[in-house]
């Protein structure tokens, strides 16, 4: 009979300092979507540091993955609370969006102010292919992982048709996959069984600071504690409110802002790249608070700066911001920071009042299979996503008919063979075509 691992804790707790460190330094090299910044994560603070062992790693993570919100953010708060409470996972999660919000402020002064020169119209017009191309390789992944089973394909193609063909809004799409879920859940549990490849629990625990079987002080669950946490952020939320009306004689726009972007901030299962057709078709198409072509360039943008990529809402919350007040760079900042904080509000409350709960917890294979059927979903949704931005950048609307840009449509797909063939990363991909698109202006192809 082989006998059980011996579990050590060897590693002594880092202090708030170094945290703090790790954390700025992580905000600013966090390129390559929730997978590169999960994996400088855990390089750090699992494999040199040995804060947090692989397996407290990854049950944090999957519970993170449960949530509506940018994963990653959510995981770095995840980690700062184990090792430092609630001040730790605060500093973690700020620190993991705050230098992408100065640079992405930066960046949509920089769009509104020069975005009209005809050179850099020109690197824009490079740039809308290859974005097109990262979403459609977004698709390619997420579906990989997402489609496992016949029941998955078939609800993927309806949640599309559902959104692309009949305007069904995005949060209706997934509670009714919530509910189904549940059903087939009750009625016919073996549909949703999810293969597991548990089984490693033990294997590599030791030095380790906190390990698999680390209790911690102050994480237990606490009615006070959360109702406590509860109450805090719901004065948070009423906050920004009650200035804009102390402030402000008309706080329509404002309001309509603030409850739009925490709706979405509650429906962003599955990611940014999920949200984003939500955000599209109420912000572009129903309140024309930018254009389909503003919010291409913006995920072009989102795409170039370090952090979650949801942060492309920013730039969204900045371009209503400037267009309903005729131009304003200081309103523009102003939907730039309100969006920010309705966006990750609710991150924060997840992971500190969730956390507690979820250290008491083992996998829940219900939850798991429930989310299984919701990310499938989900590909349906970023398969909407995909379509729409293909046509705002393929399809040249004329004073006739419309014609197909085949210089675009061209590039869409030497993009794709660029980065799933040949593995060219993304940011370097972004410069190319960002050249490509100046390259056509000054030869005279394109003209803005």
């Amino acid at each position: 009979m082989q006998a059980e691992p011996t579990i050590v804790q060897a590693n002594p707790k880092p202090s708030f300092r170094e945290a703090f460190f790790f954390w700025l330094k992580l905000g600013f090299i966090s390129f390559g979507g929730p997978a590169g910044q999960i994996g400088i994560m855990h390089e750090f603070v699992v494999e040199q540091k040995k804060w947090v062992s692989d397996s407290r790693f990854l049950h944090a993570l999957n519970y993170c993955m449960l949530l509506p919100g940018p994963e990653a953010q959510q995981l770095a708060t995840y980690i700062g609370w184990l090792l430092h409470g609630v001040r730790g996972g605060l500093t973690a999660g700020i620190l993991f969006v705050l230098p992408s919000v100065f640079i992405l402020l930066g960046l949509s002064v920089i769009y509104v102010t020069y975005g009209n020169i005809p050179w850099v119209s020109a690197l824009f017009y490079g740039l809308k292919p290859a974005v097109v191309a990262i979403v459609a390789l977004a698709l390619i992944k997420i579906s990989k992982k997402a489609l496992v089973n016949w029941l998955h394909y078939v609800l993927a193609l309806l949640s599309f048709i559902l959104i692309y063909f009949l305007d069904i809004p995005f949060p209706f799409i997934i509670l009714g996959t919530i509910i189904v879920a549940v059903i087939i859940l009750r009625l016919f549990p073996g549909v949703l069984q999810v293969r597991t490849t548990e089984g490693k629990a033990f294997d590599h625990e030791t030095g380790y600071y906190i390990n698999a079987s680390t209790e911690l002080p102050d994480t237990g669950f606490s009615w006070k504690r959360v109702t406590m946490q509860l109450g805090i952020a719901l004065l948070l939320w009423l906050a920004p409110f009650a200035l804009f009306y102390l402030l402000l004689q008309d706080t329509s726009f404002w309001t309509e802002l603030s409850l739009f972007f925490t709706k979405a901030a509650l429906v962003t299962f599955g990611g940014a790249y999920a949200v984003l057709p939500y955000v599209a078709q109420v912000a572009v198409e129903k309140l024309n608070w930018l254009s389909s072509y503003q919010m291409i360039d913006g995920l072009a943008l989102g795409e170039t700066t370090p952090g979650p990529l949801v942060m492309v809402l920013a730039f969204v919350g900045f371009m209503a911001g400037y267009n309903y007040f005729s131009g304003s760079l200081l309103m523009g900042t102003v939907g730039l920071l309100v969006t920010i904080f309705y966006t990750f509000l609710p991150c924060f409350l997840f992971i500190l009042a969730g956390a507690p709960i979820i250290e008491r917890t083992q996998s829940n294979t219900s939850i798991k299979a429930v989310l299984s059927v919701v990310t499938a979903a989900v590909v349906g949704v970023v398969l909407n996503l995909t379509v729409y931005f293909g046509e705002a950048v393929v399809i040249r609307e004329g004073s006739d008919t419309p014609a197909v840009d085949y210089v675009s449509l061209g590039w869409v797909a030497v993009s794709l063979l660029a980065m799933y063939r040949f593995k060219i990363g993304m940011i370097p991909w972004i410069i190319v075509s960002a050249l490509a698109g100046l390259a056509m202006y000054l030869v005279g192809y394109y003209q803005p």
